[in-house]
């Protein structure tokens, strides 16, 4: 933040009275005292009965930064790093890197991973507005099978922002779109045909994903427009993939429930930006059996991270 704050081009952080806000284009996003407080994350995670978060920087991710990105990346890991050796029963880290410098990104993974003690890849949607299925960012997919680290998609300034800042949809709707498109790029790409070992995680219920694969599937199996390479149909690749509830719609976690099953499906709250109770209400409202309620509150996440 305090680069930001001394930066003239986007990303910065400009003041207006006694606020502070994330700048990136079109894209303003105002920053609240308890953003920055790991005891009240604390607090709101007793009270929502969370015993563990998977704990990450927003964006602008590291590779916003050009040349300085390496010593970005660093920076933002190593303060993940430091509130989990505060708190190691609370919290587990996900790591940024630098993706503009590939070779810095795969050293600061290994000691991220190896000094750390990072449990998994925080990857954004779009990086700068490349998508990560990109062969270039290819090699820290392959590096997080080998060292079976989870790699969570994380919406970035949406690529759609110019058409979706009109009544300040860009987190609305922008957001949801990105992890619909990252998503559906890495099915399309082949990727998880070269690497059925990766363990892919998307926020969000998938975007919008879930309830348009039909017609994909469709678009590719019959009309025959897309890649000729798929070994399978594209709504077979999301099985492989692991689902986080944050939706205020009970009726979209039971959708995906039944799609895909509740050893797929992972709570997540979107914390500070959702009240975790209001996932979590959601998730009690669908009346699930308790054994499903238990891996999607708990259990999925425990082996997938392999943490406690």
């Amino acid at each position: 933040m305090a680069r930001l704050e001394k930066r003239s081009t986007d990303p910065l952080i400009y003041r207006k009275g006694s606020e502070r806000f994330v700048k990136m284009g079109d894209w303003h996003r105002r920053i609240l005292p308890k953003h920055l407080d790991p005891t009240a994350k604390l607090v709101d995670m007793d009270r929502a009965g969370i015993d563990c978060t998977a704990l990450s920087v927003n964006d602008p991710g590291p590779e916003w930064f050009g040349e300085e990105a390496p010593a970005v990346a660093r920076l933002m890991n190593d303060f993940v790093a430091g509130i989990v050796r505060q708190h190691p029963s609370r919290f587990l880290g996900l790591c940024v890197l630098p993706l503009n410098d590939m070779a810095a990104a795969l050293a600061e993974l290994e000691r991220c991973v190896q000094v750390l003690g990072m449990k998994g890849i925080l990857l954004y949607t779009n990086i700068i507005g490349r998508f990560p299925d990109e062969p270039p960012f290819r090699p820290v997919f392959a590096r997080a099978v080998e060292l079976e680290l989870p790699v969570l998609l994380h919406p970035a300034k949406p690529v759609t922002t110019d058409v979706v800042k009109g009544y300040e949809m860009t987190s609305s709707l922008g957001n949801m779109f990105d992890n619909t498109i990252a998503l559906t790029r890495i099915v399309m790409s082949g990727l998880l045909d070269q690497m059925p070992r990766l363990k892919l995680v998307c926020p969000h219920l998938g975007g919008t994903l879930p309830y348009i694969i039909g017609r994909i599937d469709h678009q590719t199996q019959v009309l025959k427009r897309g890649p000729r390479y798929l070994r399978r149909k594209p709504s077979e690749y999301l099985k492989q993939v692991w689902f986080d509830i944050v939706s205020p719609l009970p009726a979209a976690m039971r959708y995906c429930y039944e799609m895909f099953g509740p050893e797929r499906l992972l709570f997540a709250s979107d914390h500070p930006w959702v009240d975790p109770r209001l996932i979590l209400d959601n998730l009690k409202s669908l009346g699930l059996p308790p054994q499903h309620e238990a891996l999607i509150l708990g259990e999925n996440a425990r082996r997938l991270f392999r943490f406690g």
